[in-house]
């Protein structure tokens, strides 16, 4: 697929929807879906990386998802960490930069573990930066980065006034990344989830109505040639 290299989006954000919907309708528990979709994931990001792109982020697990069946919930994380286990060795071999985003600290030992340890074996790869929101919320995030902004007053290491939008963003988990060019939804759902709520306020939305385990890598294509065809104006006329 041909792209205007001049005018491709330096980060994607994807809203992973529809595993369990497209697990249901083939008669199969929603664990099938999530695995499923996490063939399908690898397959983007690999692909999101041969053809050039700096950042991709992806929305894995909410804070919200907790009120999911407990079984579901244990299956998903079981799921989530064994990923990231066999995926940190052909993510670092791929020279793929693994970054988790959301609130570690709420999750098992093992987990927390599994995370650091791919982090670690992938943080000095110089390909796509993969980010997976994991136990994200982005309320939460915009609460934890107004606590850090408020420590730093009181520890008198930043005056109020030179608060801005950059300390704002340097306070985030997606600290030194550009936000999300695209945002891409799929399974049809046209709502964000709280998704990165303050780095999606100047991004181009796109929702595809197919589930996202039989997305594409054609679909990635038709989406970034959609984005090309858009002209961002960021409030200006």
């Amino acid at each position: 697929m041909e792209f205007n290299k001049e005018y491709m989006p330096k980060h994607i954000a994807i809203i992973m929807d529809g595993n369990r919907r497209w697990a249901r309708a083939q008669g199969k528990p929603a664990s099938f879906g999530h695995k499923e979709g996490a063939k399908t994931l690898e397959r983007i990001v690999r692909y999101a990386n041969k053809i050039g792109l700096k950042h991709i982020t992806v929305y894995a697990f909410s804070t919200e998802n907790w009120k999911r069946a407990e079984e579901e919930v244990k299956a998903l994380m079981m799921l989530l960490q064994n990923y990231l286990d066999e995926y940190a060795k052909r993510a670092d071999t791929e020279n793929i930069k693994v970054k988790i985003l959301g609130d570690i600290t709420q999750l098992s030992e093992g987990m927390q573990k599994s995370i650091k340890k791919c982090m670690e074996r992938t943080k000095d790869n110089t390909g796509i930066t993969f980010n997976i929101a994991l136990n994200y919320g982005g309320r939460n995030e915009l609460i934890r980065a107004i606590k850090n902004i408020a420590l730093q007053v009181k520890e008198n290491k930043l005056d109020i006034k030179d608060i801005s939008e950059e300390i704002v963003s340097d306070n985030l988990y997606t600290k030194n990344q550009p936000d999300p060019d695209l945002l891409i939804r799929t399974s049809g759902e046209l709502r964000l989830s709280n998704f990165l709520p303050w780095q999606l306020v100047y991004s181009e939305f796109l929702f595809i109505d197919k589930n996202w385990p039989d997305f594409e890598e054609e679909d990635l294509d038709k989406a970034i040639i959609e984005y090309q065809k858009r002209i961002r104006k960021f409030g200006a006329n």
